[in-house]
């Protein structure tokens, strides 16, 4: 049954309206309410007209979220006007049944996608390459259940955590790889497509090193990045539309401004954010790069009070939980911008693709490690700077038992043959980018109306940062050297040599001064959600911060607060 599941009880938050997506049944369905709007013996379609489609010969059904950079080739190829009202769904479907699964490779975009085969009854999941758009399903029952976002399946799963997630979790601020923080829940990869019944995972793109002119100079590299980086935000920009642009002052963000206020004819937007007078921020560089590219800049202030009081709205627009602090802002700007524009972009990508600083302790680790002791998958997860280090006393000590043996996703990528710095950025890409980057921003622009590109990510940038040099990408401490020079001609020299600093959201300062009190009621409290798993008395001391020689217990802080605001919603919206 489906329990009336366009109708969910109201959320815990109060004011905030959380709409189920689309949702697609499989195996035994019994009977289901009138919200199925297409449905055979063992397939069911549940309130998705618009991401419905059906093959010519009506053999194959596609349910998705599909956008497509190179519609007009795909509708060439198969003989459509370019003017016709072929939505990217039909589209797909047209492919499919004249190419089958080995469509996909064709696709540049982003999409999550079910395919429905009438005829042999065999149903088919795939992902886009960089994982730009999220898929989910259920993995036990006789009824499988599958959506693009979490929460819809919130009705058919249990409330058991994954524990091999939450430990996850712990260390990285987001679910890395299939898992999800439910048990019997998981994620398709990026670049894979799954054939269901016999639930085979099929890899028709994977991202690896393929450096094959490594003869060439900088310059070659970099002209060669330039134009392809021109190409994509010009796919990107809505004709004669303003477009509205994330801009933090950063050499990532700079870039895709002052691209987009070079191609665009329509108003260019740049949003940037700042913490109030009791913290440092970066307006003079996002102002500079602003009035450099003659964009209509907005500027918003986001308060202590703006990120306590929006942190459970934010977890509930999210899939898994997200312990980075932009969370909230990227939802507060997001609705900034949604006043001028429906379309934002932002510069997220720049640093696992053209080597950011954050890879530089791993190459001193791959130098020294043999001198500390440490191994590389310690260094990764410590790079994360969360709570790596701290687990064995962090989870009580029969969950960290069970876990302390537990294979890491990251193991087969940092033993790889590639190049040590693509190794590391390879890593960036496949799980921060995909896992944490982009379903953050797909589900918060989302969230506040918006669409929200990174042309950073984009498949085809992401695979010409593959074949770059890694010596071109970060060498010592010249960080982005081939990005620097592609845009050199319009960013202004202080933001092109600038030092990388990042949006630092000042949760310590928080922590400290403002939300102590809340964060120990909601932490300590013996029935909270995350009490059967986490140690109080570790807790208390990092309430108290006591011992936080390197200030970094408001981020641990905050990642376990955002955990525990994210289960308390999710166990009470949408369940049964």
């Amino acid at each position: 049954m489906l329990f009336n599941f366009l109708k969910p009880p109201k959320s815990v938050i109060s004011g905030v309206e959380i709409k189920p997506s689309w949702c697609v049944g499989w195996g035994r369905l019994g009977s289901l309410t009138e919200d199925v709007i297409w449905q055979d013996e063992q397939f069911a379609v549940i309130s998705a007209p618009a991401h419905l489609a059906i093959s010519p010969t009506k053999r194959f059904v596609v349910v998705g979220d599909v956008w497509l950079s190179n519609r007009g080739e795909l509708l060439r190829k198969l003989g459509i006007e370019i003017n016709d009202h072929c939505t990217n769904q039909q589209l797909v479907a047209q492919l499919w049944e004249k190419y089958g699964s080995q469509c996909l490779t064709l696709l540049v975009g982003m999409f999550g996608l079910v395919i429905w085969d009438c005829e042999q009854q065999i149903l088919w999941l795939g992902r886009d390459r960089i994982g730009s758009q999220t898929l989910y399903y259920t993995t036990t029952g006789l009824t499988r259940w599958i959506a693009p976002k979490l929460i819809t399946l919130n009705p058919f799963h249990s409330n058991d955590l994954d524990l091999v997630a939450l430990r996850d979790y712990l260390c990285c601020a987001f679910v890395p790889g299939e898992r999800t923080l439910w048990q019997n829940v998981r994620e398709m990869r990026p670049g894979t497509l799954m054939q269901m019944p016999t639930e085979r995972i099929y890899h028709y793109w994977q991202l690896q090193e393929q450096i094959t002119d490594s003869n060439q100079p900088l310059e070659w590299y970099s002209t060669k990045l330039r134009s392809l980086l021109e190409q994509v935000v010009q796919e990107y920009l809505p004709q004669n539309e303003p477009i509205g642009i994330f801009l933090s002052g950063g050499l990532d963000s700079s870039s895709i401004t002052a691209l987009a206020a070079k191609l665009h004819t329509a108003p260019v937007h740049t949003y940037s954010i700042y913490f109030g007078t009791e913290t440092a921020n970066e307006l003079e560089f996002s102002n500079l790069v602003a009035q450099h590219c003659q964009t209509q800049h907005h500027i918003l202030e986001i308060t202590f009070r703006d990120m306590w009081e929006r942190l459970p709205e934010t977890m509930a627009y999210l899939d898994d939980p997200i312990g980075d602090p932009l969370t909230v802002p990227n939802l507060l700007l997001g609705r900034m911008a949604r006043e001028n524009v429906q379309i934002t972009l932002n510069g997220e990508g720049g640093d696992p693709c053209f080597g950011g600083p954050k890879n530089q302790p791993m190459l001193i680790n791959s130098l020294y490690g043999s001198v500390n002791k440490q191994d590389s998958l310690q260094a990764y997860l410590f790079s994360f700077q969360k709570c790596a280090l701290d687990l064995s006393q962090l989870l009580k000590p029969k969950i960290w038992q069970s876990l302390k043996n537990e294979p890491s996703i990251f193991s087969a990528d940092l033993n790889s043959n590639a190049n040590y710095l693509n190794r590391l950025m390879a890593l960036n890409i496949k799980f921060k980018g995909a896992d944490q980057i982009l379903t953050k921003v797909n589900n918060l622009t989302q969230a506040a109306d918006l669409q929200g590109f990174s042309p950073l990510f984009d498949q085809r940038i992401v695979e010409l940062s593959m074949q770059i040099p890694p010596e071109y990408k970060l060498s010592g401490v010249e960080e982005k050297a081939v990005l620097k020079k592609a845009v050199s001609d319009i960013l202004p020299d202080t933001i092109i040599h600038r030092p990388k600093s990042g949006m630092m959201v000042p949760v310590q300062l928080g922590f400290k001064k403002y939300w102590q009190r809340e964060a120990r009621t909601l932490l300590l409290n013996r029935n909270s959600a995350i009490s059967p798993y986490i140690n109080r008395d570790i807790l208390s001391n990092w309430l108290d911060f006591k011992g936080d020689v390197w200030g970094r217990y408001g981020v641990k802080l905050w990642l376990l607060v955002s955990l525990e605001i994210w289960l308390q919603v999710n166990k009470s919206v949408f369940k049964k």
